[in-house]
């Protein structure tokens, strides 16, 4: 069978293949970013469930809007006004069936083969496999400390066929960083100097356990802004219900005839059984119980790390989210480590995947909201015995 140049270009999910060499019960796994199974609502989740089939019936199997479950883009306009003081209507958000159906939705409508798209370096996987089902030209811009390389970013943005950015401005995957609230000005100015399309995607924002909430780069600022969300992470991620933030018109009506063309519209009962919930239960005091989770379970994880680990080994510390950045000595191959690791029955993300066109790099990715404290101990322990 002679397949696609486009899907044969596609490199396979590199977590994917990692986690099936983790599911021995036996290994401690830092590898996935999986939200943590007992902060999902079960009981008011049945509850809704029940709820929305004895009111409304029929409507909650049939065919719907591809726009979505206006109650639920209600709720997402509100929140956003009210958090941020951004101007949203529900006209200004569609419903996807999670963020990464966002990417491909983006990528979509916007990339012909050879386009350039601006990504952090390092940066998330699931947008570089997302966009590379369209064969653009990846330019990279180094990620520091408090946000985007400014002089890098603005080489980038002068160069022909750019179509967009796509940045994670709020504990970063895969580095837990956060921009800071000048280099988020300074990003925004560029942006607007450039009338280039930039993508924020937000899927750990609410999840801060310490520091201040910092307003969005270019969400209500900037013409061609786009925000994504997902409920993936504060509720639960079997659902897949994310969603697009832009205020402009004409690029959201190619997404909603991308969307068409995709799946007609993201499944109908989880945004009734999602709306139902909020409408029913106190979202942010569900939310703060899981930062509460994540924070005790992130100072487990530094503690552990400042304890075992020794000093030549460097990590982020982040504010929020679920990931902690890790580098090696310049020469060594987390690779390499990632074998010896698994030796000792303790599982982490090498870096190479979260890079477009580098190999053998010295930083890996651990996750911390899927183990107990003691878990999370023991698997660092170990992982420090081969470092």
């Amino acid at each position: 069978m002679r397949y696609s140049d486009r899907i044969l270009s596609t490199p396979s999910s590199f977590i994917r293949d990692i986690l099936k060499v983790t599911q021995d019960p036996s290994v401690i796994s830092f590898a996935g970013g999986l939200p943590n199974p007992i902060s999902f609502p079960e009981e008011a989740l049945k509850e809704s469930a029940c709820r929305i089939i004895d009111n409304e019936g029929g409507k909650v199997f049939q065919y719907s809007t591809t726009e979505g479950h206006l109650p639920l883009r209600q709720f997402v306009a509100d929140k956003y006004n009210k958090n941020f003081g951004l101007n949203i209507t529900p006209e200004d958000v569609l419903i996807t069936t999670g963020s990464q159906q966002a990417l491909d939705l983006i990528a979509k409508t916007l990339l012909n083969k050879g386009d350039r798209v601006i990504i952090e370096e390092p940066g998330y996987l699931g947008a570089i496999q997302a966009f590379c089902m369209f064969e653009p030209e990846f330019l990279p811009v180094t990620l520091e400390d408090d946000g985007l390389d400014l002089k890098k970013l603005e080489e980038a943005l002068k160069k022909e066929r750019v179509k967009f950015a796509y940045v994670v401005p709020n504990f970063q995957n895969p580095t837990g960083l956060t921009y800071s609230k000048e280099r988020r000005e300074a990003v925004c100015a560029l942006f607007d100097r450039y009338d280039t399309v930039l993508v924020e995607d937000d899927p750990y924002g609410e999840l801060r356990f310490k520091g201040e909430k910092l307003p969005y780069i270019g969400a209500g600022r900037l013409p061609h802004s786009v925000l994504l969300g997902t409920f993936s992470k504060t509720v639960t991620p079997g659902m897949r219900l994310g969603f697009i933030i832009t205020q402009d018109k004409e690029l959201m009506n190619h997404l909603v005839t991308a969307k068409q063309s995709s799946d007609l519209h993201t499944n109908i009962f989880s945004q009734y059984m999602i709306a139902d919930y909020l409408a029913h239960n106190e979202y942010q005091k569900h939310v703060d119980k899981i930062i509460a989770l994540y924070k005790g379970q992130a100072e487990a994880m530094l503690a552990a790390m400042k304890e075992y680990f020794p000093a030549h080994v460097k990590y982020t510390e982040p504010e929020g989210g679920m990931f902690i950045w890790v580098t090696l000595p310049e020469g060594q191959s987390a690779l390499d480590l990632f074998h010896k690791a698994m030796e000792k029955k303790v599982a982490f993300v090498p870096g190479d995947p979260f890079y477009a066109g580098k190999t053998n790099v010295n930083t890996f990715r651990l996750n911390y909201t899927n183990s107990t404290p003691e878990t999370i101990r023991e698997g660092i322990k170990r992982l420090a015995e081969v470092l």
